[in-house]
């Protein structure tokens, strides 16, 4: 049977190869690197995550199938040609492999690291016998072995066009806007709030997940490419500031979060979780906070408000602080469990119960639980109210109606950390050659979206000074 070939296939003008090991997908198993022992980690604040050996890498690089309508691309926000560097990695290609990886996603060792792997649920093998390609995995393994041998190197080729762009704010979405923008030979120059660049990256990943010399590592190479950081500016694009640049974007997140205007919610130990997650990394990398300043869960039994990835990261951070215990509360339903959700067929992402590597390390987890009041003594936080709930379906359509189940209980608690999520940002109108982008744009999500976002953005800005 003949298989047409991908671009990355092509040898010569007359030599083809298709993939190396046609039938790797049936007989290797998908394996994953695993995390480091649990009564290891919570100790430190190391990543987690283990790797492959290079054997066992190349192996699983070639349990993909190179299918011929790859959903893995269609699902990812960056449009990964993830059969195509999957193939070079196997080959042992590493430097190919970088090269096609690097053509849609400019920062692969943060994706790999901390992305969901939208590609993975929508692998053709994850519906065939939920053993998906480990591409999140891959693409953290090609980018490091690329770094470690010298392949990623500042660009030399890049020609200046005399134009000057500003970008406001460094995490993810700036960051690929500027990268791209900058390729395309403008003067970018970044401007944010915060001491150093990275956005949530830095203040609000914990290191256990990303440690942040991988961020600084990629700035470096930024900085040498020739874009310009400017920290400890919390710049107001107003028209005074945009009419100094041919174009700016605004890549500034989604700074508020939900909170919980309950009773009691100004006692002492009611905290946003990126009050904590933000102090946390700024301690490691040397900032220092009085006692009165400093959040921590050290010998407290911690509440966390809140089921998503924010909600896990507080766990993970509090265990390692020396909590007593762990209990993470969510107003939604217990997700299904499973590997498969009824509601989000394949491929798309199923919204199923996720345990991450911070609830293996101990947690107490409710769902269906509403938040009454925060109970204290002396202004100091001793307890939360809260009380079970059920969702009925509303009989006029929309939301759900939440109903009343169960008497109030109290969860003791020194400590809450409220991960609820971020509100999406509102804009005033701007001039004409002000972008934003992001979840500045779009409300809070993930940091491959933000990636590809960033990404569009530079390509409106070049069409615009283009015009």
């Amino acid at each position: 049977m003949f298989l047409p070939p991908r671009l990355s296939q092509i040898t010569n003008e007359n030599t083809i190869t298709i993939m190396g090991k046609e039938r790797a997908f049936l007989e290797i198993h998908r394996q994953e690197a695993g995390y480091r022992d649990l009564h290891d980690r919570i100790h430190d604040f190391g990543e987690v995550e283990q790797t492959l050996n290079t054997h066992e890498r190349k192996a699983q690089a070639s349990r993909c199938m190179d299918c011929g309508v790859p959903f893995c691309h269609w699902a990812c926000p960056l449009g990964n040609k993830a059969p195509e560097w999957n193939e070079a990695l196997y080959k042992g290609e590493w430097e190919l492999a970088y090269k096609l990886l690097s053509a849609t996603n400019p920062f692969p060792e943060f994706t790999g690291r901390v992305c969901p792997a939208l590609c993975e649920k929508a692998c053709v093998l994850n519906r065939y016998n939920h053993e998906p390609t480990t591409n999140r995995e891959n693409e953290c393994a090609i980018t490091e072995g690329n770094f470690r041998e010298g392949f990623i190197r500042p660009r030399t080729d890049i020609v200046r066009n005399g134009k000057h762009i500003a970008v406001i704010g460094a995490g993810p979405a700036g960051l690929a806007a500027a990268n791209d923008l900058n390729i395309m030979g403008y003067q970018v120059s970044v401007y944010d709030k915060n001491e150093a660049a990275g956005g949530l990256l830095r203040y609000g990943i914990p290191n256990f997940k990303l440690n942040k010399a991988v961020i600084d590592r990629r700035i470096r190479l930024l900085e040498q490419e020739g874009i310009e950081f400017h920290y400890g500016k919390d710049i107001t694009c107003d028209p005074s500031f945009a009419s100094q640049f041919d174009a700016v974007v605004i890549a500034t997140g989604t700074p508020t979060a939900r909170d919980l205007t309950i009773p009691g919610r100004e006692l002492k130990g009611v905290y946003l979780a990126l009050e904590l997650l933000a102090q946390q990394n700024r301690v490691l990398a040397g900032c220092e906070f009085t006692p009165e300043q400093r959040v921590t869960a050290k010998d407290k039994d911690v509440l966390v408000i809140g089921g998503g990835d924010t909600g896990s990261d507080c766990i993970g951070t509090a265990h390692r602080q020396g909590c007593k215990s762990v209990t993470q509360i969510e107003i939604m339903p217990r997700p299904v469990e499973g590997p498969e959700d009824p509601a989000n067929p394949w491929p798309a992402f199923p919204r199923t119960l996720k345990t991450t590597s911070s609830h293996e390390e101990g947690c107490t987890r409710r769902w269906n639980i509403n938040t009454l009041e925060f109970i204290g003594e002396n202004g100091k936080l001793t307890g939360v109210k809260v009380q079970e709930i059920e969702w009925k379906p509303n009989p006029d359509g929309g939301r759900p109606l939440m109903v009343e189940k169960g008497k109030p209980e109290i969860i003791k608690a020194e400590l809450v950390l409220l991960a609820m999520g971020f509100l999406k940002p509102q804009h005033p109108d701007f001039p004409d050659n002000v972008f934003v982008c992001g979840d500045a744009k779009n409300g809070a999500s993930l940091v491959v979206r933000a990636m590809a976002s960033g990404k569009q953005t530079a390509a409106e800005v070049n069409k615009y000074l283009s015009l």
